[in-house]
C-alpha cells in the first residue's frame, strides 16, 4: 500500500519542476556560439583597431571601448526580446518599417545625399541601412505569414512584396550603399521562397532580382567600378583592386598558424578598412587559416542552429522570422569572407559580431535575440511530446500491473 501511494503522488512533483525551468530554455549551442563570436570580436577590435583609434579619438583603446559599449547595449537588447513573445512582432511590423523608411529619408536630406556613402543619423551613432535589415525580416515575415492563403496570386504575393522591398532597397541605393541596398533585395527573394510561394513566382522573383541588382549596379559609378576590378582581377591578380591584393598579401603572410594576436602588419601599411570591412584579412594573417577557418566554423555551426529553431518553430510566422533571421546573418558573413579571396565582387557588407559598428552589432544581437525567443517556445515541443509518451507508457504498465495482479490473486487465496 505504501508503494501505491508513492507511484500516485509522483507525478504530482513533477510538472511543478518542469513549470519552473521551462521559460529558460533556450538553445544553448545557439547562444554559446554567439557569445564566442562577440568576445572574439572584441579582442579582434582591439588588435586591429589601435591606429584608426589613436587617429579618430586619440586613445589606442578607445574604439574598442566604444565597441563594447555597443555590444553590452546590443546584450541588453536581445535579452529584453528573449523574454517578448514573437507574435508580438504582428502588431509592431508596420511601425517598425515606417519608422525605418522615415529614417532613410531623413538619411536623403540631412547626411549628404548621394555624397554619402556611409548615411548616418546623429553624428554618425545611427546607421539606418543596417536597420532596415531586421526590419525588412520582421515586416516581410508578418505580411507573408498574414498573406499565406492569397500568395498564390501574383497581385497578392509577387507585386505588394516587389514594391516593399524596391522602396527601401532604392533609398538605401541612393545613399548610395549598394551592399546594403542588394542584401535587402535578396533578403527579401529568400524570405518569398521560405513562405513556400508558388514555383512560377519564384521563378519570376529571381530574374527581378537579377535585372533589379545589375541595374543598381551599372548606374552607380561605384558599382560599376567593383564589377571592373572583380573581373580585371579574376583575368589577372596584379591587376585587382588594391583592397584585394592588400587582403590576399595578407592571408598568404598569415599562413597556417598566423603571426599573433596584434602582430599584423598589413593591417597597417595598405589594407583598407581594416576596422570594418576588411577585418577577415587581419585575422588570417595574425591567427592564420586555423583562425580563419574557425570564424568560418563558428558561422557554419550558427547556421545550423538557426535552420533548427525554424525546423522547430511552432507556427510559421516563427519559421519565417528565424529562417529570414539565420540567412541574413551568414549571408553577410560569408559575403564578407568571399570578398577578402576576391570570391565575388567587393562589397562593404560587415562581418557580424566582429566588424566594428555599433549600428550592426546591435541590431545582429536583437535579432538574436528573436532567434532565442523562438527556439524558448518551440524547443518544449519534443519534450512535452516525450513527457505524453512516458505518461501513456506509464498508464499501460499500470494497467497492466493491475491486470496481472486480478489474475494472480485467485492462486494467492489458494
Amino acid at each position: 500500500m505504501g508503494e501505491q501511494t508513492f507511484i500516485k503522488t509522483r507525478p504530482a512533483v513533477r510538472p511543478s519542476r518542469k513549470t519552473f525551468s521551462k521559460s529558460f530554455k533556450v538553445d544553448i549551442v545557439l547562444l554559446l556560439t554567439t557569445l564566442a563570436l562577440l568576445g572574439f570580436g572584441l579582442i579582434m577590435v582591439y588588435s586591429y583597431s589601435w591606429g584608426f583609434s589613436m587617429l579618430e579619438y586619440e586613445t589606442p583603446e578607445a574604439a574598442a571601448s566604444r565597441q563594447l559599449l555597443w555590444g553590452l547595449i546590443g546584450i541588453a537588447v536581445a535579452t529584453a526580446v528573449v523574454f517578448i513573445d514573437y507574435h508580438i512582432f504582428q502588431r509592431l511590423a508596420l511601425p517598425v518599417i515606417l519608422i525605418t523608411i522615415l529614417a532613410l529619408i531623413l538619411v536623403l536630406i540631412f547626411s549628404g545625399g548621394v555624397q554619402d556613402t556611409r548615411g548616418t543619423l546623429f553624428g554618425s551613432s545611427v546607421q539606418p541601412s543596417e536597420m532596415a535589415k531586421i526590419a525588412i525580416v520582421i515586416y516581410l515575415s508578418v505580411w507573408l505569414y498574414s498573406k499565406r492563403d492569397t500568395l498564390q496570386k501574383i497581385s497578392f504575393g509577387l507585386i505588394p512584396l516587389a514594391a516593399i522591398v524596391g522602396l527601401v532597397g532604392g533609398l538605401i541605393a541612393r545613399q548610395p550603399d549598394i551592399s546594403a541596398a542588394l542584401s535587402v533585395i535578396i533578403l527579401g527573394g529568400a524570405l518569398f521562397f521560405m513562405a513556400n510561394s508558388e514555383l512560377r513566382q519564384i521563378i519570376l522573383l529571381v530574374l527581378l532580382i537579377l535585372l533589379i541588382g545589375a541595374f543598381i549596379i551599372f548606374v552607380s559609378p561605384n558599382g560599376r567600378n567593383r564589377v571592373i576590378e572583380y573581373w580585371n582581377g579574376l583575368q589577372d591578380f596584379s591587376s585587382a583592386s588594391d583592397h584585394i591584393r592588400f587582403s590576399l598579401r595578407a592571408i598568404v603572410e598569415g599562413g597556417v598558424f598566423g603571426k599573433g594576436l596584434g602582430k599584423g602588419s598589413v593591417k597597417v601599411i595598405g589594407l583598407p578598412v581594416a576596422w570594418t570591412d576588411s577585418i577577415y584579412a587581419v585575422i588570417a594573417e595574425e591567427l592564420g587559416l586555423l583562425g580563419a577557418f574557425s570564424v568560418l566554423g563558428a558561422y557554419v555551426l550558427f547556421f545550423w542552429r538557426g535552420i533548427r529553431v525554424a525546423q522547430r518553430a511552432p507556427d510559421q510566422l516563427g519559421k519565417l522570422l528565424a529562417g529570414g533571421i539565420t540567412f541574413w546573418i551568414v549571408f553577410e558573413a560569408l559575403i564578407n569572407m568571399s570578398v577578402m579571396v576576391n570570391l565575388v565582387p567587393f562589397a562593404g557588407n560587415p562581418l557580424p559580431f566582429i566588424s566594428t559598428g555599433g549600428s550592426n552589432l546591435v541590431t545582429t544581437l536583437a535579432a538574436v535575440g528573436i532567434l532565442l525567443n523562438i527556439s524558448r517556445q518551440g524547443i518544449d515541443q519534443p519534450a512535452n511530446e516525450r513527457s505524453e509518451v512516458a505518461a501513456y507508457r506509464r498508464s499501460r504498465r499500470d494497467r497492466r500491473r493491475s491486470v496481472s495482479g486480478a489474475r494472480r490473486s485467485p492462486n494467492a487465496k489458494s
